[in-house]
């Protein structure tokens, strides 16, 4: 039985009709792409001018016929209530809705129309199966979080249960840690590796001191799949020594879609069917193929909510070898998440934060940005910028937060900003940590 798709399909999300749909936009040749991709843009562009009030005011002086006449959206832009920002037609109970991380420092609720949501797990799912696997059927060891109140706790473990999923939790990264899941991996018939590529990099160490290959204690292992971080040669070099399998890229946002995605050719291929992506330089002019610039992204069918030429905070290249239906991703700037290390010796990854910060991440847009610091074993700085103090009651609870998921013998520091300090890039790292190990 394949309860994966039965499971999407039960949630209104026609997976059916979304993989019917891609493989004819996958038909579209070459020579044709273009007229695909420039009236897709124009007609959600036109969609959202005519139907979304919140877009019309930010795109008022927009020439539909000059695609350099609309503008570059911004996480900040889009920090109101989420019913502010819905197109009409549509209601927070009518469509897909979660959190960014916020691991830019820019977090906010978004929505996405079920037709589009469908659409992105089609594209997942075609691009997992480039190395055969099948959500429905493929055992995963899957290094993410988890949250943990009990309603999203449960919500998870379900999830994780209709995917052939295991889930090793990056919360904790000790050699006691890893010889649980590895003796998981001697059990189970894992096919492959998914997560946070900093806690599977721990993980491949881990294997190094003790002289382990994964494969050869679990065979039906056949490739590992990193996401949400930067992924560095010497890491990627360590991980198919210690895993005996090819590691794979991938780049996506959560309000978007699967962004990139490396196939057996060892190309980032770009997402040119339900995306449209630009890398811009600063006067939002489009760089020649090779040049670095910001990586701007417009989603062609989200009628719900507007991410017309939205600016997601990263800054990238393209390969010259690009094509309007084939872009290759030849180079990501960022994204990287540096260990906590905690007084007990405890390690965790960096994107513990995500499920901490939604404590902090109000729908009503009061907090802005923020950054998290570690500046000693046992003491943490928030800095943030909102437009009034976080309540004192509302910070004792972020700091009972960050404990459970943590340890005790921590200090946390609140610090409201009116500015945050960014990279010679623009881009603000949620944490960093100002210690080593």
């Amino acid at each position: 039985m394949r309860l994966f798709d039965l499971s999407l399909r039960f949630n209104g999300f026609d997976i059916r009709k979304a993989k019917s749909t891609l493989k004819q936009i996958q038909q579209i040749p070459e020579v044709d792409h273009k007229s695909y991709v420039h009236s897709k843009r124009k007609e959600i562009l036109e969609f959202h001018l005519k139907h979304n009030a919140y877009y019309n005011r930010l795109a008022s002086n927009v020439n539909t016929e000059d695609w350099n006449t609309v503008p570059v959206l911004t996480k900040s832009q889009l920090q109101t209530s989420l019913n502010n920002r819905l197109s009409d037609g549509y209601s927070t109970t009518s469509v897909y809705t979660n959190k960014t991380s916020g691991s830019s420092g820019h977090p906010f609720t978004f929505a996405k129309d079920k037709w589009c949501h469908a659409l992105t797990w089609a594209v997942i799912m075609n691009r997992f199966s480039w190395y055969n696997i099948d959500f429905n059927t493929s055992k995963q060891a899957r290094f993410y979080g988890i949250p943990l109140d009990k309603k999203g706790f449960v919500k998870e473990r379900l999830k994780d249960a209709l995917s052939q999923r295991t889930r090793f939790s990056v919360f904790d990264l000790s050699d006691q840690a890893f010889e649980s899941i590895l003796d998981s991996f001697s059990r189970k018939k894992f096919i492959y590796i998914n997560g946070y590529t900093s806690a599977i990099v721990q993980f491949a160490k881990f294997l190094k001191r003790q002289n382990i290959v994964l494969k050869s204690i679990c065979p039906s292992l056949r490739c590992c799949i990193v996401t949400s971080e930067m992924l560095f040669d010497e890491d990627r070099e360590l991980m198919e020594i210690q895993f005996g399998v090819p590691v794979v890229n991938e780049y996506g946002a959560s309000e978007l879609d699967l962004i990139a995605f490396e196939n057996p050719q060892a190309q980032w291929m770009v997402n040119s069917e339900t995306l449209f992506v630009e890398i811009l330089d600063n006067t939002n002019t489009p760089v020649p193929l090779g040049e670095e610039g910001r990586i701007v992204i417009t989603s062609l069918y989200n009628k719900a909510h507007p991410f017309i030429r939205y600016d997601i905070g990263d800054v990238g290249m393209l390969s010259e070898h690009s094509t309007l239906k084939n872009p290759i991703l030849k180079k990501l700037i960022g994204r990287t998440n540096d260990l906590i290390i905690l007084p007990s010796g405890k390690r965790a990854a960096g994107l513990t934060f995500y499920y901490i910060t939604k404590s902090i991440i109000e729908d009503d847009g009061s907090v802005k940005e923020f950054v998290i610091e570690q500046h000693a074993l046992d003491q943490f700085t928030i800095k943030y910028v909102s437009e009034r103090p976080i309540l004192n009651e509302k910070l004792s609870i972020i700091k009972d937060e960050i404990k459970r998921y943590l340890e005790d013998n921590i200090n946390i520091t609140f610090k409201h900003c009116h500015s945050l300090e960014r990279s010679i890039s623009g881009k603000l790292k949620q944490f960093t940590s100002f210690i080593t190990n």
